[in-house]
């Protein structure tokens, strides 16, 4: 996987439905590094926002799964996808980011509220609101406000036309956060 498949593959496939929401999976994930910039974040959670739903690209998701009870499981699909480009700092929010809506929901009843309804729907899929004990696991990983964070991002990154960033950007900045071997 070089920046240059991720950009083909997000012109190729971008242009699909986002799993029942009203954007499609390039809009979704522009937005969501969008929302990382504004926020200040660091680069590589700009990053990790721009591609935490690759999954779902290399997957080849449908936009009927998610109705059809099918969990794609792309957060480790993504990250497979990504792991000879990027280290942790880009990679453990895009691992985590599904546990991350776990958790909010399991400590934050009203985040559960806020979801829409595709995500209430996936959350039935990857194993609903966390039990007590994976809560205090959770809390224990290093990533945990990286992750908490991409989520947010992700739970905003739903708005039609909204004006972002072009790919180019975001993938220009990728390539500065390239594992050695890959920058060269």
């Amino acid at each position: 996987m070089t920046i240059e498949d991720l950009q083909r593959l997000y012109e190729a496939q971008g242009a699909a439905q986002y799993g029942g929401e009203a954007v499609s999976q390039l809009q979704h994930a522009l937005q969501s590094a969008h929302f990382a910039d504004e926020d200040g974040a660091p680069e590589a959670l700009v990053i990790a926002a721009l591609l935490h739903d690759f999954g779902h690209i290399v997957s080849g998701q449908a936009d009927e799964d998610l109705a059809n009870g099918i969990d794609d499981r792309h957060e480790a699909l993504g990250v497979a996808a990504l792991k000879n480009l990027f280290d942790d700092h880009v990679l453990a929010p895009i691992a985590l980011h599904v546990t991350a809506k776990r958790y909010l929901c399991a400590v934050s009843p009203q985040y559960l509220l806020t979801l829409s309804q595709a995500s209430r729907q996936s959350l039935l899929l990857q194993g609903g609101v966390m039990s007590d004990e994976e809560v205090s696991r959770f809390e224990r990983n290093p990533h945990l406000e990286a992750a908490i964070a991409l989520r947010r991002y992700d739970d905003l990154a739903k708005v039609p036309d909204l004006v972002t960033a072009p790919l180019s950007h975001y993938l220009d900045r990728a390539r500065k956060l390239l594992r050695p071997q890959e920058a060269a």
